[in-house]
């Protein structure tokens, strides 16, 4: 699979563990930085992450940011983007197979490196639900995001 990968200052020191892991087990990385422990923007990284996928350039992504917070809402603001923040093995899988989650984030001062390898690893082997509530319910997520630009566009 080809994954992008991207953080901020507060998630390099975790973002080489990460690609080192994402290689070992077999995944492509795109790398969208940050590529020093220099103070950066996470919404400038995590609009670069969410590009790749939106453009088909890769399939899944990961921002790391200190809390994961700021990722999540960043990554959330780009259209045709559903991104979770996941601290927990449940979530990771969990937020792919009921709401196709396609951008986990993550917290590099919650959670340590064993724990981020075992998200990491649920969140990539998990699959969208052939359910049809779960179907259901991630097509009313992209008709409300559809309401919300045709709204700013009326503006």
């Amino acid at each position: 699979m080809i994954i992008t990968l991207g953080c901020d200052h507060a998630g390099f020191p975790l973002k080489s563990k990460l690609m080192e892991h994402l290689h070992s087990k077999g995944h492509q990385v795109i790398d969208h930085g940050s590529y020093t422990p220099e103070p950066v923007d996470f919404p400038d990284i995590a609009k670069k992450v969410c590009s790749s996928i939106k453009h088909g350039e890769s399939e899944r992504g990961i921002m790391v940011c200190g809390t994961g917070v700021g990722a999540s809402i960043a990554a959330n603001k780009i259209p045709e983007i559903r991104a979770a923040l996941c601290h927990d093995i449940h979530s990771a899988h969990q937020c792919v197979e009921h709401d196709n989650v396609n951008v986990m984030c993550l917290g590099a001062k919650i959670i340590g490196e064993w724990l981020a390898y075992d998200l990491i690893d649920a969140f990539l082997n998990a699959e969208f639900s052939t359910e049809p509530e779960f179907r259901r319910r991630v097509e009313k997520l992209n008709l409300m995001e559809l309401e919300a630009e045709k709204e700013l566009k009326e503006k």
